[in-house]
This record gives structure tokens, C-alpha cells and sequence, in this order.
């Protein structure tokens, strides 16, 4: 919620404005979410009819101004989540997002400020002081009907962004999409956009969506998928066995792995790579898939999925932890219920917890794979968790524990820890991993040319 300490200071200056013959008004998402009743932190607040310098005054009056370029007219309050904006006129130069030429116009009216938004529902204005909602574009009643609907025909194709905005907002807020403005996206060429812009519209909406396939349905419906996500777009039709997979083909059953994984989003270290991995899992697919005596299969989706994977993240990400994350866990998917089922020693299931970036979320993402079937390994899975996890908190032999047996550090070092680490993992204690180690070292030393 807006803090009352922003509150006091957004009046303050709305009541200087008005005093100095101006108008101020909260804009954009902020009266979007109020009216929806949902959280609402950053606050944008758009003041008509007075110059920028009379405006700055006004502004540094109530606190350190953070002013973000005198042909933007925006100003923030440090300290605060405040920013004020003058209105402006964008003139297009060319086809990316930030090809504007922006110059602040104090005295355009509400009417062509609102013009210049995106959506009906954010082009919505609430003055600051009085309350009243004013509303040029139609946006109430797209708000009622929860319909995503683009403000004007001429404006809305200048910014490619505006297609991912309207594929992460239906995500994120559950709104339908406007038949003429799906019509309108699929006039629009994606390529000139940001790795950035791309990466922040799907971050919101697979953060924080509780369908977060939506995003990429929408996407799917308006033909935005081939430039950034061609390799999502080849699950379409790509058949799966129903006897494993009667929900259809693997784009349906991504989709609903995405959503499922958001059971788990709030549990996990990292959201994001996270939410990644389950819209990743099955690029492999596209590799393996072959019908075998009539019968679709997909063995060793997994590996051959690797550099699908990884040519897919690094178009839309420079996060190599991120990058990194998906690769283990996409390799890693199936192992977790393939295992269970074919009654998997501890110790196969502490290696493959040991070769996991995190055995817990590994679980997690199994668990969205699996649907319906979870609930009969769940508490297997969790089980053989903590039997890690136990194991792992025991004592066990390090480097420094070699050297005060007398060993030395050489090429062979590396080779002998490895195997007291094996020994870790199979449980064996730590005295008797130590001889063990010892022994193995004395072979090892052998074998070495002297």
C-alpha cells in the first residue's frame, strides 16, 4: 500500500500546483491497481498547467529532487516512491522501443495525455485532491469487464514492447483480450526490441501471475512467439505418448507444467530460474521425438536438450546463474520419478542430489512434471531428502584431513578427494572413509611415474 508519508507529500505538491493554476492527478497503474483493489507501492503522478521550472520548485519544496532529464519532465522524491511527470508528446524516429522524441507539453489536456498510453485501464486519471476518476478512453468499463483494450490504433504499433505488456498484464491480472487489439498485435515486428525488455515482461509475468502460461498464450494468439521464442512455438503439435500424456501435445503440457510449478515459486531460491526451468524442461523434445512400432517416444529429451536450452536462455538473458540453473535442472528433470518408481538405492539418490544445482527444487520441478501422478512419490521423494541432507551434515573427509595423514597436494590430489567423496555419499563414516581414502591414495601413488 502507498505509504502515508507519500501520500502527505503527493497532496502537498497537488495543492502547490493547484495554488500556482495547475491540476495534479495519479495516473497510470497506480489508479489501475487501486481500482482493483490491489497493492499499490510506486506512485505516478502526472501535473497538468504549470511550467517545468515552477514545477521543480514545487517539487524540491517537499523533498531531494531526482530529476530524470529535462526533456522527460519526470522528477522523483529520494527517498520516497513518488515520481511526477508533466505531460509529454512522443514523436516515433525509428523502430525500437526508446525511438521517441519526447518533449514536455504542460498544457496538452488530459485528453491527448491519455491518448498516449497504452491500454484503456492505464490510461485511467484520479486527481489527487478531489478523487474524481477521469476517464477519456473508455477504460471503467474495460476495468468491469476485465478486457485488455488498446487506447488508439495510430499509437499502440509504435512500441513492439506494448505486445509483451499486453501478453504479461492479461497474465498477471487475469483480463481477456480485445478481439481488434489481438488484430492490431499481429501487425507488429518483435525484432527490434531489447534482450532486457524481453526478459523484464516475462519476469513479471512468470513472477508473479498465477497463470503465468497465459502470457504465452496470448503470445501463441497474436503470433508473437517465432522472434524470442521459436523454440516454444515448435512444442505446438509436437505429439507425446498419451498413455503418458493425455493432456496433448507438449506445448499444452508445458503450459501446464508452468502453471503448476507456481505451487512451489514461493519455496523456491530462485523464482525466476525456477519458473524457467519448467517452461524449459522439454525443449529436448523437439529433438527426440520419434513414433517407434506406431508408439511416440522421446528418449534422452533431456540431453539432447541441452544446447536447445541454452540457445533459448541466452537470447533472452546475460544471467549466467540463471542460465547455468535451467541447464542442471532440465537435465536433471525426469530423474527424480524415474528413480522412485524403479526403487532406487539412497545411494543412487544421494549422487543425483549431489549432481543437482538444488536437490530440493529438482524435487519441486519433478512434482510440476509429474500433475496428478505427484501425489503418490511426493512423500518418497522428500523422504529420500532428508536422508541426504542427513548424510550430508556427518562428518566427512577433506583435503586438510589427507595432509595431516601425511599426503602432499599434487596432480593426483583432486582424483583422491573425489573418491573420499564417493565414500561420503555411499554413508561410510568418517574413520573408515579415511583409510579407505589412504589406501586408494597409496595405489594412485604407484601408478604415478616418479
Amino acid at each position: 500500500m502507498m505509504k502515508a508519508s507519500d501520500e502527505k507529500k503527493v497532496k502537498e505538491i497537488a495543492r502547490k500546483a493547484a495554488e500556482a493554476g495547475g491540476r495534479a492527478y495519479y495516473v497510470g497503474g497506480f489508479v489501475r491497481d487501486r481500482l482493483l483493489g490491489l497493492p499499490t507501492k510506486d506512485i505516478d503522478v502526472e501535473i497538468h498547467g504549470i511550467f517545468p521550472d515552477k514545477l521543480r520548485k514545487i517539487v524540491a519544496s517537499e523533498g531531494t529532487v531526482l530529476e530524470m532529464g529535462e526533456s522527460f519532465g519526470i522528477f522523483s522524491l529520494k527517498g520516497t516512491d513518488i515520481d511526477i511527470a508533466m505531460p509529454r508528446k512522443e514523436t516515433v524516429t525509428g523502430r525500437g522501443h526508446r525511438d521517441f522524441d519526447v518533449s514536455v507539453d504542460p498544457f496538452i489536456g488530459v485528453e491527448r495525455a491519455a491518448a498516449r498510453r497504452d491500454f484503456t485501464v492505464n490510461a485511467l486519471m484520479e486527481d489527487v485532491l478531489t478523487g474524481e476518476i477521469i476517464d477519456t478512453c473508455g477504460g471503467l468499463p474495460d476495468l468491469k469487464n476485465r478486457v485488455l483494450r488498446h487506447v488508439t490504433d495510430e499509437s499502440f504499433p509504435e512500441d513492439p514492447l506494448r505486445v509483451l505488456r499486453l501478453a504479461q498484464f492479461s497474465a498477471r491480472f487475469g483480463f481477456s483480450v480485445h478481439e481488434k487489439t489481438k488484430e492490431l498485435c499481429r501487425t507488429i515486428d518483435l525484432s527490434s526490441l531489447s534482450r532486457e525488455r524481453i526478459e523484464g515482461e516475462m519476469k513479471k509475468a512468470l513472477l508473479q501471475s498465477e497463470k503465468p502460461s497465459v502470457f504465452f498464450e496470448v503470445l501463441r494468439e497474436v503470433n508473437g512467439l517465432g522472434f524470442w521464442f521459436p523454440e516454444l512455438k515448435r512444442l505446438i503439435n509436437l505429439p507425446q505418448n498419451p498413455a503418458f500424456h493425455p493432456e496433448g501435445d507438449v506445448w499444452v503440457h508445458t503450459m501446464q507444467v508452468l502453471d503448476r510449478a507456481v505451487l512451489f515459486r514461493e519455496r523456491v531460491s530462485a523464482p525466476f530460474a525456477f519458473m524457467l526451468s519448467a517452461l524449459c524442461h522439454d525443449l529436448g523434445k523437439i529433438e527426440a521425438t520419434k513414433k517407434i512400432n506406431g508408439v511416440v517416444h522421446a528418449y534422452g529429451h533431456e540431453s539432447l536438450g541441452q544446447p536447445l536450452v541454452k540457445k533459448f536462455l541466452t537470447r533472452i538473458t546475460g544471467d549466467r546463474s540463471v542460465i547455468n540453473y535451467v541447464l542442471n535442472m532440465s537435465l536433471y528433470h525426469m530423474k527424480p520419478g524415474v528413480m522412485i518408481r524403479a526403487g532406487s538405492s539412497q545411494k543412487s539418490f544421494n549422487k543425483l542430489f549431489d549432481d543437482s544445482v538444488c536437490p530440493f527444487e529438482l524435487i519441486c520441478l519433478a512434482l510440476s512434471d509429474e500433475g496428478e501422478r505427484n501425489e503418490s512419490i511426493a512423500d518418497l521423494l522428500f523422504e529420500r531428502l532428508t536422508n541426504f541432507n542427513e548424510t550430508m551434515s556427518r562428518p566427512f573427509v577433506q583435503g586438510k584431513d589427507l595432509i595431516e595423514a601425511g599426503l602432499v597436494p599434487d596432480k593426483s590430489f583432486s582424483e583422491i578427494l573425489a573418491y573420499a567423496h564417493k565414500l561420503r555419499l555411499a554413508g561410510v563414516s568418517k574413520e573408515s572413509a579415511l583409510k579407505q581414502t589412504l589406501a586408494f591414495a597409496r595405489k594412485v601413488n604407484k601408478k604415478e611415474p616418479h
